[in-house]
């Protein structure tokens, strides 16, 4: 049998690579067996219906349809009938998520989303072409190399990959600014990043993650490695944000959750195939030596983010703050294909430490927030002016509910409330 890599994900944008996956293929069933011939016997009689709609298809249907393309539709509502998660990706799709995991791809390094009829920058990533040639978030992306780009998303991601060294012209559109601009890039493997970090006060730090990548794991041993430098007293506390966070690599959730906590499950899950039922476990070893942890969590937390969650949640490791989480238990596999393109397939149903099952339930925190959700405050290099515990409410919560806790080590007797912390 050859291996495959397990991956937990959830559907997220497309260039900003909110949810990430790995590729893998399919374990090959013993041939010996007769279960296993029978399981993939092709059913004829259903086989003589699909092929007499394809012709009457092919015969009557008012336009003429090429036959490459009438199979590709068929595949693809034959897989997404199956689930939400399972889907047909064709070569490019493919390779849109392969890189998407990698944590570094060749290109221009902007996030970029449709908006207002208009493909416009989120933001450049740090150290990337993009942000040393000056283009800012907000920026709308007219033209590339010449063509008329309007609101297709997927072309500018296109036409803006590419081999690293060659160039690639940008003409942009900037509020405030009169006429148009025009850049010139040169391509270069692009770092992406999923962590970020900030000391909120003196002892206490701020983790957040934005998906799982390849490279996530050892992101966040930098940060931790950071913030501890940040924090010569040591660290009291850690607010570990994964509000919007909608999953993806399977083994980068495991690990950082195994990062947190020195033994016991993380996770398990069952499927119908060996490789498919699994259970991982956690290793010796903190990062934070057993200080205080709260998570942040919301509706847009998911998949490999509710593997984190629940594991830290049910070995009461730490604390979890927000709203409910999204409740995606289930994990994808993505088979490439023989002549190109991929499957990508639900293979397994994932439990937390304590055996529940999230699917459509998701984790309800500990401290629920009431009121809608809030966006999350964005990060800000620097010094800003106003730190990041007082333009987010849920990350001051988080900071207090350390304070609460460290509080009620030092004088049992006095618990604070901390409700009656934070305003």
């Amino acid at each position: 049998m050859r291996s495959r890599t397990l991956i937990a994900l959830v559907a997220g944008a497309i260039f900003g690579f909110s949810a990430a996956v790995t590729g893998g293929v399919l374990a090959e069933r013993p041939s010996e067996s007769a279960q296993a011939k029978n399981s993939t016997t092709l059913p004829w009689e259903e086989a003589r219906q699909f092929a007499e709609v394809y012709e009457r298809i092919k015969r009557e249907y008012v336009d003429e349809v090429d036959d490459h393309a009438l199979m590709e539709k068929a595949i693809r509502g034959m897989v997404a009938a199956l689930d939400p998660h399972s889907a047909y990706l064709d070569s490019e799709e493919f390779e849109e998520i392969r890189l998407s995991t990698m944590g570094s791809y060749p290109g221009v390094g902007i996030e970029v989303v449709a908006e207002d009829s208009a493909v416009k920058i989120l933001r450049p990533i740090d150290g990337s072409p993009a942000q040393q040639a000056g283009l800012l978030p907000g920026d709308e992306i007219v033209r590339i190399d010449g063509n008329d780009i309007g609101a297709d998303l997927a072309g500018a991601i296109a036409h803006m990959r590419g081999a690293s060294g060659s160039t690639v012209n940008l003409t942009v559109r900037r509020a405030g600014t009169d006429g148009l601009l025009e850049f010139s890039l040169r391509r270069a493997k692009v770092e992406v990043h999923s962590v970020a970090q900030q000391s909120l006060e003196p002892g206490y730090g701020y983790l957040r993650i934005t998906s799982f990548s390849e490279t996530t794991a050892d992101d966040v041993t930098r940060a931790v490695a950071r913030l501890k430098r940040d924090n010569p007293e040591g660290l009291r506390g850690l607010v570990l944000d994964l509000r919007n966070n909608p999953g993806g690599v399977l083994e980068a959730g495991v690990a950082v959750a195994d990062a947190f906590l020195n033994e016991g499950v993380i996770v398990s899950a069952d499927g119908r195939t060996a490789d498919a039922r699994f259970r991982m476990d956690a290793t010796p070893g903190d990062l934070i030596d057993g200080a205080p942890l709260v998570v942040l969590v919301n509706s847009g937390s998911a998949s490999a983010s509710e593997i984190v969650a629940g594991a830290l949640k049910d070995h009461g490791r730490a604390e979890l703050i927000g709203h409910k989480t999204y409740g995606k238990g289930s994990v994808q596999t993505v088979m490439p294909l023989s002549h190109g393109g991929a499957v990508k397939l639900t293979t397994s149903r994932y439990f937390t430490p304590s055996g529940a099952s999230i699917h459509g339930k998701g984790i309800i925190p500990d401290i629920v927030e009431d009121g809608p959700e809030e966006t999350p405050a964005e990060l800000i290099t620097g010094k800003p002016a106003q730190p990041l515990a007082a333009r987010d409410k849920e990350v001051r919560l988080g900071l207090e509910t350390l304070k609460n806790h460290n509080a009620m080590i030092r004088n049992p007797a006095t618990p604070l409330s901390v409700r009656a912390l934070v305003p």
